[in-house]
C-alpha cells in the first residue's frame, strides 16, 4: 500500500494532548527541477488541469502527457530521505494546494503541514497543520448564537497523529482552503493556510444543525464511547454552486449558500458569518431532529472518504462520494462498500458499484472513472439513476504467468487531462490516450543495491524493484528486474544465484522498442518453491550485454 495516500480506516484513535508548534508559513527554496522519472512507484494523489498532471506522493509535474518530468518544492520536504509525502492535492487557476502526512506509530498517518503556490508551481509557501494550540480558548467554540458563555464545548486537537490533511479544496473565488483532517475534523482558512477556524458540524444524534439555534453538544471526535463519529472528517469539496460537502464516518454533511447565516459579535458590532448543516447517512435518516428528508436510495455506507464533482456543461455538475461501512461496532445493517452520486445537490441520491471499494474518482464528461481495489472502473452507459460499468484490468506487466494476481493490480487515483486518461497504481503511473483500451506505463529508477533507500532517483541503467522485495506484499507478487540496451527488442535473461553463488533460477522477459528489457521473478527457485530470505544476486543478459546486481528477499 502506498504509505502516502490511503487513509487509515480505524474511525476512533486516541488523541493526546500535547503542545502543537505555532502555525507559521515559511518560504521553500528552488525552482522545479527535471528529474530522470517517477520518485515512487506507489502512485497517488493525481491532479489535473488543462495538460498539468500533478502527481504525488512526492510532488512530481508534468505538462507534456509524461515525456519529461519535474519535481516541485525543491528542498527534499517530500520523499527522498524525508518521511513527508502528498495526501491530497487541489490546483484551481495557478493555486496548486498539497496537504502533507507521514507514517505514525500505530500505523496511522500524522499530519506535515501544507505546501502552497500562488504561481503554478514555480515557488511554495510551507505552512504548520491545520491544530490547535493548546491555549484555553481553544477548549470551546462559537458556532452562531452558541457564543460566549454559551459557546460550544470542544475538545483541542493539538498532535498530528491521525489529524493528516486527507483532503483539500482551494475555492478560487474567495482564497479560502478548506482541509478534511480526520480526527482534527472540518477546517477552513481564509489567510493562506496562516490560520485554520474549525467548523461545526451536526453530531451523531442530529440530522442537522442550525447557527440560529441552542445547543448543548460538543466538538469533538469519537474515542472510545465518547464523541462524535460526525466530527471525524475525512473528504471535503466545495461545488461549481458553492454548496461545501463534508464526508465524516457518519455520513456526508452538506452547507449550501443559503444555509449562510450572519451573526453580530456581541458587544462588538461586527459581523460574522456561520452555516446551518444537513448531515445524509446510508438510510436518509437514523437521526431525530430532521430538518427536510432527501429521497431516492440514500448513502451506500456511512464512512465517507471520497468527494468528487462531475463537470458537465449547462447543467448542475452532479457530486459523487465513494463509501464504505464505519467500524463494525458502529456500522448499521445495510451500510457497505460502493458509491453514491446525487445530480440535484442532495435532494436524491442512488447507489452504483456495491461492494466495491473506491480510492479516488475522475470525469471526462459524461464518462465517469472509479479507482478501485481490483482496478480502473470505466462508465460504459448510463441513466439517470444507474451505470453500467467495466473494469479494466490488464494494464502493462499484468500478463504475468507465474503471477496472475498481477491482473488485480489496485488503483489508487485517477484524473483525466485535455489528451489522456491517468491511473495511479502500486506500481506505477499508467495512461492512455484511447480510452483505456490500451496503456502506457511510468515507474522509477531504482537502486540495485538493497542497503540504499527506493525512494531515491539515481541515474542507472540496470536495477531490481521492489527491493527489499516480499513475494507476499509486492504489487503483483513479483520483482521486476530492468536494465536498458542500445537497440530495442529482443529478450532479456536472467540467472538468479544464492550468496553462496548456487545457481536458483532462470527467467526470461522481452525488451520493448526503445530497449528497456524488464523481466520478473516470483521469488520461487527452479522447482517452483519460495526462496529462503536472504540476498540473492543476479545476472541479466540483454542485447549482447550483461549486467550484475543483488536483491534482498524479506518475508
Amino acid at each position: 500500500m502506498n504509505r502516502f495516500c490511503l487513509p487509515a480506516l480505524l474511525a476512533t484513535q486516541a488523541l493526546l494532548l500535547v503542545a502543537a508548534p505555532a502555525t507559521q508559513a515559511q518560504k521553500m527554496g528552488g525552482p522545479p527541477m527535471p528529474v530522470p522519472g517517477l520518485q515512487q512507484n506507489d502512485v497517488a494523489p493525481l491532479e489535473a488541469r488543462g495538460d498539468s498532471l500533478f502527481i504525488g506522493p512526492c510532488l512530481n509535474l508534468t505538462t507534456d502527457g509524461g515525456a519529461a518530468l519535474q519535481t516541485l518544492a525543491q528542498d527534499e520536504a517530500l520523499c527522498g530521505d524525508s518521511p513527508n509525502g502528498v495526501f491530497s492535492l487541489d490546483v484551481e487557476s495557478r493555486a496548486v494546494v498539497a496537504g502533507l502526512g507521514r507514517p505514525a506509530p500505530g500505523d496511522v498517518s500524522a499530519a506535515a503541514g501544507f505546501l502552497i503556490s500562488r504561481d503554478g508551481g514555480a515557488s511554495f509557501t510551507f505552512a504548520q497543520p491545520q491544530l490547535d494550540t493548546g491555549i484555553p480558548e481553544d477548549n470551546t467554540v462559537r458556532y452562531g448564537v452558541n457564543a460566549g458563555p454559551l459557546a460550544l464545548p470542544a475538545l483541542p486537537v493539538v498532535v498530528p497523529e491521525e489529524s493528516a490533511p486527507f483532503a483539500v479544496d482551494y475555492v478560487d473565488s474567495t482564497g479560502a482552503v478548506w482541509v478534511a483532517g480526520r480526527a482534527s475534523g472540518l477546517r477552513r482558512s481564509t489567510d493562506g493556510a496562516e490560520t485554520f477556524e474549525r467548523v461545526v458540524l451536526p453530531p451523531d444524534s442530529l440530522a442537522a444543525i442550525s447557527p440560529a439555534r441552542r445547543y448543548d453538544f460538543a466538538l469533538r471526535p469519537r474515542r472510545g464511547p465518547a464523541g462524535q463519529l460526525n466530527h471525524i472528517v475525512s473528504s471535503v469539496l466545495v461545488d461549481e454552486a458553492g454548496t461545501v460537502w463534508a464526508g465524516t464516518s457518519a455520513g456526508v454533511n452538506r452547507s449550501r449558500p443559503a444555509d449562510e447565516l450572519t451573526f453580530e459579535v456581541e458587544g462588538t458590532g461586527e459581523p460574522f458569518t456561520d452555516r446551518a448543516w444537513r448531515r445524509f447517512g446510508f438510510d436518509n435518516t437514523g437521526a431525530r431532529d430532521s430538518l427536510e428528508g432527501a429521497s431516492g436510495e440514500g448513502l451506500s455506507g456511512n464512512f465517507v472518504p471520497v468527494l468528487a464533482e462531475q463537470p458537465l456543461a449547462g447543467r448542475r455538475n452532479p457530486v459523487w462520494m465513494a463509501t464504505r461501512p464505519t467500524l463494525q461496532r458502529f456500522a448499521e445493517q445495510g451500510a457497505e462498500r460502493g458509491v453514491t452520486f446525487t445530480r440535484d445537490g442532495g435532494e436524491t441520491f442512488y447507489r452504483t458499484l456495491i461492494g466495491e471499494q473506491i480510492n479516488a474518482l475522475a470525469f471526462r464528461g459524461e464518462t465517469a472513472y472509479a479507482a478501485s481495489q481490483r482496478g480502473l472502473f470505466i462508465s460504459q452507459s448510463r441513466t439517470d439513476t444507474s451505470y453500467q460499468w467495466h473494469l479494466e484490468r490488464t494494464f502493462p506487466g499484468a500478463e504475468i504467468p507465474e503471477a496472475p494476481v498481477a491482473k488485480q493490480r489496485r488503483v489508487f487515483a485517477v484524473a483525466t487531462t485535455e489528451g489522456a486518461l491517468w491511473a495511479g497504481t502500486e506500481d506505477g503511473l499508467l495512461k492512455s490516450t484511447d480510452g483505456g483500451r490500451t496503456w502506457e506505463v511510468f515507474r522509477t529508477r531504482v537502486p540495485t543495491d538493497p542497503e540504499t533507500s527506493t525512494e531515491a532517483v539515481p541515474r542507472v541503467e540496470t536495477y531490481a524493484y521492489p527491493n527489499p522485495f516480499s513475494p507476499v506484499a509486492a504489487p503483483a507478487g513479483v520483482a521486476r528486474i530492468v536494465t536498458e540496451i542500445e537497440e530495442g527488442g529482443g529478450t532479456a535473461t536472467v540467472r538468479l544465484y544464492d550468496f553462496a553463488m548456487d545457481f536458483v533460477r532462470e527467467v526470461t522477459g522481452a525488451c520493448d522498442g526503445e530497449g528497456r528489457c524488464e523481466v520478473t521473478w516470483n521469488g520461487t527457485g527452479a522447482g517452483g518453491a519460495r526462496v529462503a530470505n536472504g540476498v540473492y544476486f543476479y545476472e541479466i543478459e540483454a542485447g549482447g550485454e550483461t549486467e550484475r546486481g543483488k536483491i534482498m528477499v524479506l518475508e
